[in-house]
Formats: C-alpha cells, sequence, structure tokens
C-alpha cells in the first residue's frame, strides 16, 4: 500500500496531513524518534531492507520530514497540491528508492537538509542580483 511517512509532525499541521493522505488513499505513519536509526526500507515494511548500511552515529533530529513510498503519479501530485492547499507544507520531502532505502531516516534528514541549505542560498543569491 501507498504510504507516508512522517518524521516530527505534530498538531494541526499532522491532522490536515492525516486528513489528506486519508483521502487520497495513503497510509500515513508517525515515525518515532527511537526509530529515526531504522533504515527507511524498514520502516516501509520492506523486510529485504531491514540492515542499514552502517550504524548511525547521530540518529535523532529535530525537523519535520515527510518520506513517500509506492505513490502512483496522481497520489504523489495530489499530495503536493493538496500539501500547499491546506497550508500544510514540509520543506524536506523525499521519495524512498532503491539508492536510499538502505539508509536511516537520520541521514536521509541531513542529506535533505544540506541540499535545501544549498537551495536557499542560491534563491537568496540570485534574490539580490536583481
Amino acid at each position: 500500500m501507498a504510504q507516508i511517512l512522517l518524521f516530527n509532525i505534530r498538531g494541526d499541521k499532522l491532522r490536515r496531513i492525516r486528513l489528506l493522505s486519508f483521502k487520497l488513499g495513503l497510509r500515513c505513519v508517525e515515525i518515532a524518534p527511537e526509530d529515526f536509526s531504522k533504515p527507511l526500507g524498514a520502516l516501509c515494511g520492506r523486510p529485504d531492507e531491514a540492515v542499514a548500511e552502517r550504524a548511525d552515529e547521530a540518529p535523532v533530529f529535530g525537523g519535520e520530514m515527510l518520506v513517500m513510498d509506492g505513490l502512483r503519479p496522481e497520489q504523489f501530485h495530489g499530495l503536493l497540491d493538496g500539501l500547499r492547499r491546506e497550508r500544510a507544507a514540509v520543506a524536506l520531502k523525499a521519495v524512498v528508492t532503491d539508492s536510499n532505502a538502505r539508509w536511516s531516516a537520520a541521514r536521509l534528514y541531513r542529506e535533505l537538509s544540506a541540499e535545501h541549505e544549498a537551495m536557499e542560498k542560491l534563491k537568496r543569491k540570485s534574490i539580490h542580483r536583481t
């Protein structure tokens, strides 16, 4: 079943995302901080991905992250559109792939954070040029 994994999302935003995922036929799974060191594939229920690449030295993080697994194109686009419409944006989003399924959630968070920061710097730089 198509699903989304939610990390550190709480309150009204969590409620809006849960409702949106229900409308799209998505399973919505809140991941507890003690599971942030587990491989993404294992968190998605893939038994063949239960072993992480290596132990994660910094398994806990405080920011929000949303990870998508097995979504059909219409669910993917519906989710992204719905997050904007419902004002429930999550800056760090990813899709589980063969390449990242053995990564811990914490590693994915670090990778996405670095990418997001680089994009924000580029955006600020281009704004200051005009």
